[in-house]
This record gives C-alpha cells, structure tokens and sequence, in this order.
C-alpha cells in the first residue's frame, strides 16, 4: 500500500568536495614540468651547437644572442673591408709598375677573377752589392732566377715551371738558354719569347720582388713548407756574412729570409746532383705553402699587415682591383699538380754552357695540360 506523499521518509544528498591536491603530489607535478623544459632547452642547444649552452648559462637569451651574431659578422666584415682598403693604398703608392714596353708584348685577357688569364711570373736572379755568393751578379743585366705560368681564373688552377736552362732562339742573339732573355731585354722579351716557344697568349706579367718578399713572409707568420733535405749557402752563407739554409726533410716552417734563401737556392748540398727541375719543383712548393698560409686563421688574423705588404713584393702590370681579383681567384682556385717542363735531351751552346732541349710533342702536351687545368 502506497504511503502518502508527506509521510514518506526525507534524504539528505551530500556533494562531496574536490580534494586539494598533497604538497608531495604538486611537487612531483612540478619536478616533471622541469624536467620536461630541462628536456626541450637541451635538445634546442644540441641543435644549436656548442655555443648554445655557454650563451644560456651567461644568461643570454634568442635576442641578445641576434645581436651578439651581428656584431660579429660587424666586426668580421669590418675587418675585412679595412684590409682590402689597406691593400688598395699599398698598390697605389707601394707597387712598382713593369717597364713601358711590357704592356705592348702582352695579351688582352678578361677580368681575373671570372675569366681565364695566362700569367707569367718572373724572379731575377741580381743579389744585393755586398752578396759574395759565388756566380752571384750583383752588377750588370740579371737573368730570371725562376720562370712559372700560372693560368687563373674562371674556376682553371694550372701551373707550368720552365727550366732556366731550356734552350730556346731569342731575337738577335740566336740560341740562348731562356732565361738570358730577361737578361737581353727585361720581361718585355721574356714574355715575347715564352710566347713563341710555347705557342700561348700571356694576358699579365708579375715579377717578384725579392728585396721586400721576406716581408710579406714575416707579415703571414711565416709559411709551413714540405719538400726534401735542403742544404744551401746563400750571399756566401752565415760565415761569409750572408744565409745559410737548412732544412730537415719534410715540414718546416720558414720566415721570410729563410722563404727567400729556398726560392734562391740554386746548389743543395743535401743533394749535390740535383738539376734544375728540382729547383723549380721547390718554387712551386713555396707558392703552394704561401697559397695554404694565406687561406689560415691565423692570415685572417694578420690580414692588414699582409695587405700593407703585399704590393710591394711583386711588379706587376695590373692594378690594385686586379691585384685584389687575382688573390682572390688564387685563393679560390685549389691547389694544381706541380708541373715542369720536361728536357728531351741537351745541346752544347756556343760559349761552352750545357742547355736543355725540349722537343715539338713536349711542348705541345704541356701547354695542353696547362691550358685545360
């Protein structure tokens, strides 16, 4: 039987309150948040690199680290900029411009740095007044020590050493060792000869200045060479009051009176029976230790100095954006295989000295190879 409505028992319905979470149980919430950001600022560092974490414990944050970034290319381009300005006075006032009749015996060739340029590079063989080394010339026409084109340019890197002793026909006076062209009639009948010999355009004309070359040396830090036993005297060596050269075989590191004592060495006493392949094989390396210095940190380090010093130890045709364009394509151009124009056999000259003969196919196969590289 149904209970009247009002008699029917009453029941109380309790909510139950939302429990508030234990101190233990917020702290292990809020350790795993840590962990978690801990987890994230550590994978972006790992991403980042090395300086990331050194940056976030100095408190740096992305912001001052934009900025951080910019100051330092700032500071990196700035450096850079004042060097190529330093470079550019030296060229204007420290370079010494080639004879006038050199700019009507070269070729017309494109900018240096995107088109391909024959350039030949000359060292004289004068030593200073006081040198007693012996068959030094310290008077008198000189000879060029070191003959080598180098084709730059464009993406080529070639090298090509011609033997001093190579016997060649020079205008005038007949069959001559190459090298007595300089001696003749300077660089302008060293380029017109080269060229007839060899059949090839030269666009440009560097010739070294051994007199300020230890400088630009000594302005690069020296140069890390690597060749075999040199032994050498030269101006009459240390006891004569000139240089003596010795180097272990392998790598040395050379300043710059030891970097010009090694492009200079004509006799090596490590090895008395070398000809003179050998030396033009050692020039070559000089240049690349030059090559490889230059691209160094410790040259960005030095750049200003070796810009001041640069122009004055070369003469040269070109000016200083040329110049410029040519370190640059050197530089850029990697390192070419060490080339030597090879003798097929030997003639007596008619003052008695012994010259170097190299045939037609020779000649041919060698500028081939220069001028694809």
């Amino acid at each position: 039987m149904q209970q009247p409505e009002d008699q029917r028992p009453r029941y109380t319905l309790y909510r139950a309150r939302p429990r508030l979470p234990s101190r233990q149980a917020e702290a292990e919430r809020g350790e795993r948040r840590l962990l978690r950001d801990q987890a994230r600022e550590d994978s972006a560092h790992a991403r980042a690199g090395w300086l990331a974490p050194v940056l976030a414990r100095l408190g740096i944050g992305p912001l001052r680290k934009r900025r951080i970034a910019a100051i330092v290319l700032a500071v990196l381009f700035g450096w850079v900029g004042v060097s190529l300005l330093v470079f550019l006075i030296s060229s204007h006032f420290e370079r010494t411009a080639p004879p006038a009749d050199v700019a009507r015996v070269l070729d017309p060739g494109g900018f240096v740095l995107t088109s391909a340029n024959n350039i030949l590079v000359l060292g004289s063989d004068r030593r200073q007044k006081h040198s007693k080394e012996p068959g030094a010339n310290t008077s008198g026409p000189s000879r060029s020590d070191s003959i080598m084109l180098i084709r730059t340019g464009g993406g080529h890197a070639a090298r090509l050493s011609i033997p001093r002793d190579t016997v060649v026909e020079i205008p005038g006076h007949g069959l001559q060792k190459i090298n007595a062209a300089y001696a003749f009639g300077g660089p302008a009948l060293s380029i017109s000869v080269i060229k007839r010999f060899l059949g090839i355009p030269i666009n440009h004309v560097v010739e070294v200045n051994f007199e300020n070359f230890p400088q630009l040396i000594d302005a690069m830090g020296g140069v890390d060479y690597t060749g075999e036993c040199v032994i050498s005297r030269i101006d009459g060596g240390f006891s004569r009051g000139g240089y003596t050269l010795r180097l272990h075989r392998g790598t040395n590191h050379l300043d710059g009176k030891a970097a010009l004592a090694l492009a200079r060495t004509r006799h090596n006493l490590c090895h008395p029976n070398e000809s003179d392949l050998q030396r033009a094989e050692r020039q070559q390396g000089l240049f690349s230790a030059m090559r490889n210095r230059l691209l160094s940190f410790g040259s960005f380090v030095r750049l200003p100095w070796i810009a001041w010093n640069a122009p004055p130890a070369i003469i040269s045709d070109m000016s200083g954006v040329n110049l410029l364009a040519l370190f640059a394509s050197f530089a850029s151009g990697g390192t070419p295989p060490t080339r030597i124009l090879k003798p097929s056999g030997s003639v007596t000259l008619p003052d008695g000295e012994v010259g170097l003969t190299v045939s037609e196919s020779a000649r041919r196969e060698a500028v081939r190879r220069f001028e694809s590289g």
